[in-house]
Parts: structure tokens; sequence; C-alpha cells
């Protein structure tokens, strides 16, 4: 399967989590820093609905396809921005291209308490 470059129409960012210490309190505390922006395709698969802490909360399942890199991890997340609303994926597996190896398929979530 050839990658076309129409189809990733999305641009996201790549973020991977990282211990800091902060210069106030001198805590260490986990924060995200960006790796990468790159062009992405995103196909929601589905949504539900469950109750976290007696409150309604949706959470959406959805396959976001980029270009083959080997860097990524299911310990990341992904940011779109659209309108100055931000949307935070966790990711929850990569799926390598095996026949070409021109993309990845990041399995992810979103809603809930993801970001």
């Amino acid at each position: 399967m050839t990658l076309e470059a129409g189809t990733l129409n999305r641009r996201v960012s790549l973020q991977r989590k990282v211990v800091a210490q902060d210069q106030t309190t001198e805590a260490q505390v986990e924060t995200w820093v960006e790796v990468a922006k790159v062009w992405a395709n995103i196909r929601y698969l589905n949504g539900a609905e469950t109750i976290k802490a007696a409150t309604p909360t949706s959470i959406a399942k959805a396959s976001i396809r980029i270009r083959a890199r080997d860097d990524v991890s299911d310990s990341w997340r992904v940011v779109r921005t659209k309108g100055g609303k931000d949307t935070f994926f966790n990711i929850t597996a990569v799926l390598l291209d095996e026949q070409g190896g021109e993309f990845i398929d990041l399995a992810v979530e979103t809603g809930g308490s993801h970001g």
C-alpha cells in the first residue's frame, strides 16, 4: 500500500513525558515536551460513555496514521490543535506497516481523563 501525501491532512504534535525539576519548589514534576510536528490522518473508530468518579465521561477511540518513524512509543501522546482548542490522544499501541514500511498507525484514545 502506497501512502499518498494528500491523505495526511492534519498537523499534529508528537509529545513525550519527561521529569523535570520545578525551579521554585525543586520538586520533581512530570511534563510533556514536543518531539516533532508531523502530518497525520485521523480516523475515529468509535466512542463510548462511561461513569468515572460518579461523572459521565465520553471516550473516543481513533487511529492516527503518520509517516514511518522508529522512535514513537505507546507512552507518548498526540496533540491536535484546531480553532485554538487542543485535543489530547493517548497512544495505546504503535502498529507498523509490515508491507511497505511507509507509515505507522497509532491506536489512540481521547476524552475522559486523557491528556
